[in-house]
């Protein structure tokens, strides 16, 4: 079954970047729970037949099983993320809730990796600049299943 708990424990967290910490991933529960769907199909369409034969098909299943184990990132706000996260850090020192406010946004370097996955990172936190954050998480909320309505974060399952 989907982690509701994880997902509830990180939705109303906005990280120092911008990011919306119930569309991670890594805290809300949906990389394990795609692990553990895509082992049930593929044991049940008994997919190591198929397989070439140089796949390590074991090693597979241990993939899958240890990413249904990883722990759930419990948001930076309490504690989790990379410790060594330049923007929070930068955040911190500065004694600030979220970089949205600050006057070296546009030129900041802190942002660098992040932009690799996220291009419009800054953009974003000049969006929210001021907002409500419960209305900005609703309005996330709100676009995440307009656009992907089968959005595992949304999905529930019969299965534990």
């Amino acid at each position: 079954m989907l982690n509701i708990k994880a997902f509830e424990n990180v939705k109303d967290q906005v990280g120092y970047c911008g990011i919306w910490c119930g569309s991670c991933g890594g805290g809300n529960g949906s990389i394990q729970e795609l692990a553990r769907r895509f082992e049930e199909i593929v044991k049940n369409q008994n997919l190591e037949k198929y397989i070439p034969k140089e796949f390590d098909f074991k090693e597979f299943l241990k993939g899958l099983a240890s990413t249904q184990k990883m722990p759930l990132c419990p948001g930076c706000r309490k504690g989790g993320g990379l410790p060594i996260c330049k923007v929070r850090i930068c955040a911190l020192d500065k004694g600030m809730t979220d970089c949205s406010s600050c006057e070296q946004l546009v030129e900041c370097k802190n942002f660098e990796q992040l932009e690799k996955t996220h291009p419009k990172i800054k953009e974003g936190l000049l969006e929210i600049k001021g907002e409500s954050r419960p209305v900005l998480i609703e309005k996330w909320m709100s676009e995440l299943k307009n656009k992907w309505p089968h959005c595992i974060l949304f999905c529930t399952s019969t299965k534990k």
